[in-house]
């Protein structure tokens, strides 16, 4: 809102504030004076006379004000229609104005209009002059490209002539190569003629050699081996032997019994045999839970081990050789075998070469020489002496269950009793027992028949 317009209104206001009050209702105050009464009664008509004159001047003060405010009143009114006219011509400046204005926008819509169309032409103009420019960029462009073709070709011309040169200058060198090449390739061929003939009876000189070589080794060979087999082996060595590849049985079997079944244990230290195709655990009947003196009788179950070290596995099988029933064998998986890491005896392919026999006892650690004959009556079996005098001196005598080495360390067989020995040629079985709950056959029927065939031997070879 206008200062001067609200500065007008408020002097209205305060004008109309000042007409509408009524003065003449006023009572003055009387309590200064009342309680003053009592003072002074005679000073009552001065105070009165000092009051009407206080009131005429007040009168008169608000007269002059009164005044004053009607022509500050008129003179807002002046003010006021002054600016009613100025405002009258404000707008008819502006309708003025506003036409101007109009017009003035046409004429600039016309000068658009006009300059659209003069820039349309001059970007026709600009636009074939930018081809020309580059119509005449184009030919430089392409005369350029032919001087340097052209330069090009020139220096290719000026290599083919220099290279033509050089051909000329190397086919000349090359000729006069050819023919050093041809005198050279002709001394060549005659001193590879001269070098194949002396290579050749080198060959023949290198042939006889070898052939007198290879006859030679062969010859060496043959006389390491004969040297080998016919030397004897110190029998330390092969106890020694004995206790570094030494495998641990363990047979249990169990029958039934009238109040509870009975079991029997047994186990013995012994070693790894082979005949060539399959690889066993060696043992005497004596060394199983089964024994001839005990009546025939049916085991309910029968388990087996073989151990070496932390090494362990189970017997799947317990066989009874035909060689004689006392011998029986646990048939050992190759792989088994080469896992316990024990070292597997061969049997010995001439057992009779030397005259003694070296004996190994597992039980006690006992072992030495022994002299041994050949029993014309029985072939499989071998004598051992086994004299008073030999357990006098303090030797070691011959006892069931032991292992009969040969002087080369090869394995002759086992001791069925205490003076022969049953030479191993084969692990032929006359009955397998598998191990296991209620193994077959029965034990009974196995057990009867190696007693059967025990009593069928001879009486010195039981």
């Amino acid at each position: 809102m206008n200062k001067t317009l609200l500065l007008i209104m408020c002097d209205f206001m305060l004008l109309n504030l000042l007409a509408l009050t009524r003065w003449e209702k006023a009572e003055p105050q009387h309590t200064q004076l009342e309680t003053a009464a009592p003072r002074s009664a005679a000073n009552a008509p001065a105070v009165n006379a000092d009051m009407v004159e206080l009131m005429k001047i007040s009168l008169e003060d608000e007269k002059a004000a009164r005044e004053k405010l009607a022509g500050q009143l008129s003179s807002a009114q002046g003010s006021l229609t002054d600016r009613e006219k100025n405002l009258a011509a404000l707008q008819q400046q502006k309708g003025q104005l506003e036409n101007t204005l109009a017009a003035t926008q046409s004429s600039a819509h016309e000068l658009e209009q006009r300059y659209t169309a003069s820039a349309q032409e001059a970007s026709m103009s600009k636009e074939q002059l930018a081809k020309l420019q580059r119509e005449l960029e184009e030919r430089r462009a392409e005369a350029d490209r032919q001087k340097a073709e052209l330069a090009r070709m020139e220096r290719q011309n000026s290599e083919a002539r220099q290279r033509i040169e050089n051909l000329n200058v190397a086919v000349q060198v090359a000729q006069q190569e050819k023919q050093l090449i041809a005198q050279n390739l002709t001394e060549a061929k005659q001193q590879v003629e001269v070098e194949r003939l002396e290579r050749m009876k080198v060959q023949e000189q290198t042939t006889q050699l070898t052939q007198a070589v290879g006859q030679q080794t062969e010859k060496t060979g043959e006389l390491s081996k004969e040297i080998r087999d016919n030397r004897p082996i110190n029998p330390n060595v092969i106890f020694s032997e004995f206790l570094a590849n030494r495998v641990q049985t363990f047979i249990s079997a169990r029958r039934p019994g009238l109040f509870s079944p009975t079991v029997k244990d047994k186990d013995t230290q012994t070693i790894l045999v082979s005949d060539g195709n399959k690889v066993y655990a060696l043992m005497h009947l004596n060394d199983t839970p089964f024994t001839l003196s005990d009546v025939p009788t049916d085991y309910d179950q029968v388990s087996g081990r073989l151990t070496r070290g932390t090494f362990n596995a189970p017997m799947g099988e317990l066989q009874f050789l035909q060689l004689d029933p006392r011998i029986v064998v646990a048939p050992v998986d190759g792989s088994l075998a080469a896992l316990m890491g024990a070292k597997i005896y061969q049997l010995a392919k001439e057992p009779f070469k030397f005259p003694d026999a070296v004996l190994v006892r597992a039980d006690d650690g006992r072992y030495g020489e022994t002299p041994f004959r050949i029993d014309q009556s029985n072939a499989s079996y071998v004598k051992l002496d086994n004299r008073i005098v030999t357990r006098l001196f303090g030797e070691i005598a011959p006892k069931r269950g032991d292992l009969v080495f040969s002087k080369t360390g090869e394995i002759i067989g086992i001791m069925v009793n205490n003076d022969y020995c049953a030479v191993l040629g084969n692990f032929a079985p006359a009955y397998s027992l598998k191990t296991g709950d209620n193994p077959e056959p029965k034990t009974s029927v196995i057990l009867s028949d190696v007693y059967t065939r025990w009593q069928r031997l001879p009486f010195k070879l039981q």
